[in-house]
């Protein structure tokens, strides 16, 4: 199985070179790192650990995403990761074993449910993302406890989604477009950090609150927006 690992990065120079030496070599195919003009060194730093570097000037978590998947050279399956070092790359075959088993299309790793470290994350944090898993659940049937950063899919699923938010409501809308779709969506524990550096989302009050809404609101919208169109095609069988 080819598998490509997307890392969206700004300024993550003090952390990035352990994120890339941990991922297992021989799990992945490559390693891209989409860099949104880092000011400190990041892509001469990802590209000298072995990555191929993506220049992405335009900001938003979903833009990043979507560009690695536009430069991505066809793999089977696509694992995106922070490069914080928060989560651990060395955990990246328990995301990706559903998917080799053929039990699951897109694979989110759940940090409220595996080893959350002290600190790891702000009490805002974990109750914004049990209210964002609970509206999932309570919308579109697929039982959550966490939307983390650390997530598999397989790439013809994202492919076919027509995934095109560009904002941190981005990993909503794989979830829930592939629920509506019919793919399988499933989360597996894993283990988060503090992570090295200053969080742009939960290290600020108006990042907290900015990624909290296009969440929410991405929950609800994709709801709404499925309620009051034509059904869409499932998956190819």
């Amino acid at each position: 199985m080819r598998i490509t690992v997307v890392i969206p990065t700004y300024n993550e120079a003090g952390s990035l070179a352990r994120v890339l030496d941990e991922i297992p070599a021989s799990l992945v195919s490559e390693v891209l790192v989409v860099d949104a003009e880092s000011t400190d060194g990041t892509a001469e730093i990802a590209a000298a650990h072995g990555a191929r570097v993506i220049v992405e000037p335009r900001r938003g978590y979903g833009r990043a995403c979507l560009t690695g998947l536009a430069h991505a050279r066809s793999p089977d399956t696509v694992v995106f990761l922070d490069g914080d070092y928060s989560d651990r790359p060395g955990e990246l075959g328990r995301l990706i074993e559903p998917i080799r088993q053929g039990r699951a299309d897109v694979v989110l790793g759940s940090r409220l449910a595996g080893g959350l470290a002290p600190g790891a994350m702000p009490w805002h944090a974990v109750f914004g993302n049990r209210l964002a898993a609970t509206l999932i659940r309570w919308l579109y049937g697929v039982s959550l406890t966490d939307l983390g950063p650390f997530r598999a899919a397989r790439y013809e699923v994202l492919r076919a989604l027509g995934l095109r938010e560009l904002t941190y409501g981005w990993p909503v809308e794989v979830v829930t477009r592939g629920a509506m779709r019919g793919y399988r969506v499933m989360e597996v524990p894993v283990s988060y950090h503090p992570r090295i550096g200053v969080s742009k989302i939960s290290g600020t009050v108006r990042g907290s609150i900015g990624a909290a809404w296009c969440i929410l609101a991405g929950i609800v919208k994709n709801r709404l927006r499925a309620e009051t169109s034509p059904a869409e095609p499932g998956p190819m069988t």
